[in-house]
C-alpha cells in the first residue's frame, strides 16, 4: 500500500473500497472481504444507507479501529442540523470518530455544515475534512468563510476527465483528489483504449488496474467499489508496478474534458429535498 499525506499531517491510503450503492449485506462483506485483502481504506456516506453495515462489517472483520481509515458523508437534506446529524453518523457507523467527512453535495447551508463539521474535528470526531462535488469556486468559496482547509475533494476524475484545473487549485492548499467513476463508469471505448491494453499486457495486468494506477500516481485517492470479493481483491493489487513518465504522459493524451455525471440546479435541489431516514437503515 501506498499513503498519501494530507495537511492535517494525517495519512490516507491511496486504494480503499467504495461502497456507493451496495446494500447492507453486501456492504457488510465486501468490507470484511476488503479488509481481509488488505483494504484500510472505506468510504460511505448517509444516503447510500449502508453505514450501519459498514460498521458491522469493520467489527466482524477483526481490525483494530485504528488501523482503519473510515471516510463518510453529511447528506444536504441534514445540513441544517449538522451538528445533531454528526453525532448520528457517528452512531450509526459504531465508532467514537471518522477520519474523513464529507459534505456530500454543494446545496443548502453547507457553509453552516462545515462549521458545524470544524467544531466536530475540535471536539476529536472528526480527523479530516472534505468536500463531495463542490466546485473550485465553491471550494474557494468555503476555504474563504471558515477557519480549517478542507483535505480531501471527492469528484469525478479519470483519464477522459483529470480535473487538471481543480488539482492545480488544490495543489495550493495542501488538498487532494479522491476519485470517483475511477473507471469512466465502466466505459469500454475508455478500458479498451490502445494505451492501456498495451500496457496492461507489459505489466500483466489488466486495464482497470493499469488505469487505477494512473491515479495512484497523479496522487490521486481511488475508491473502485465492488461487491465481488475477486474483484476487490484486483482492485488493491496495483502496487507492485509502476508507470514510467512516457506512459503517464500516453495517458495524459486521452484528457477529453468529458464527465459522465452532468448535475443540474434541479438535481441538487432534489437532493436537498430527498430526506431520508438514515437511522431506518438496516
Amino acid at each position: 500500500m501506498e499513503y498519501i499525506r494530507l495537511n492535517t499531517t494525517a495519512e490516507i491510503p491511496s486504494a480503499g473500497l467504495g461502497t456507493f450503492l451496495l446494500e447492507p449485506d453486501d456492504a457488510q462483506n465486501a468490507v470484511i472481504s476488503a479488509i481481509h485483502n488488505g483494504y484500510t481504506l472505506i468510504d460511505t456516506a448517509n444516503a447510500y444507507m449502508n453505514e450501519k453495515a459498514i460498521g458491522r462489517g469493520i467489527k466482524a472483520s477483526g481490525k483494530n479501529r485504528e488501523d482503519i481509515f473510515l471516510s463518510t458523508k453529511l447528506w444536504p437534506s441534514i445540513y441544517s442540523t449538522a451538528e445533531e446529524a454528526i453525532d448520528e453518523t457517528l452512531k450509526r457507523l459504531d465508532t467514537d470518530y471518522v477520519d474523513l467527512l464529507f459534505l456530500h453535495q454543494p446545496i443548502g447551508d453547507y457553509i453552516h455544515a462545515y462549521k458545524a463539521m470544524e467544531k466536530a474535528v475540535k471536539a476529536g470526531k472528526i480527523r479530516s475534512l472534505g468536500l463531495s462535488n463542490f466546485s473550485i469556486d465553491q471550494v474557494r468559496e468555503v476555504v474563504a468563510k471558515t477557519e480549517i482547509l478542507p483535505s480531501v475533494i471527492q469528484v469525478e476524475a479519470h483519464p477522459y476527465y483529470p480535473q487538471n484545473e481543480l488539482k492545480e487549485y488544490l495543489n495550493t492548499i495542501g488538498a487532494k483528489i479522491m476519485s470517483w467513476y475511477p473507471l469512466g463508469h465502466g466505459d469500454a471505448s475508455l478500458m479498451n483504449e490502445t494505451v492501456f491494453t498495451e500496457l496492461a499486457s507489459k505489466y500483466h495486468k489488466t486495464s482497470a488496474q493499469v488505469i487505477l494506477r494512473w491515479h495512484i500516481q497523479n496522487e490521486f485517492i481511488v475508491i473502485p467499489g465492488s461487491k465481488n470479493p475477486a474483484h476487490i481483491k484486483d482492485n488493491i493489487d496495483l502496487f507492485d508496478f509502476k508507470l514510467t513518465e512516457e506512459e503517464m504522459n500516453r495517458i495524459a493524451s486521452l484528457n477529453k474534458n468529458t464527465r459522465y455525471y452532468n448535475k443540474t440546479q434541479s438535481m441538487l435541489e432534489g437532493y436537498l429535498n430527498f430526506k431520508p431516514v438514515f437511522n431506518a437503515q438496516k
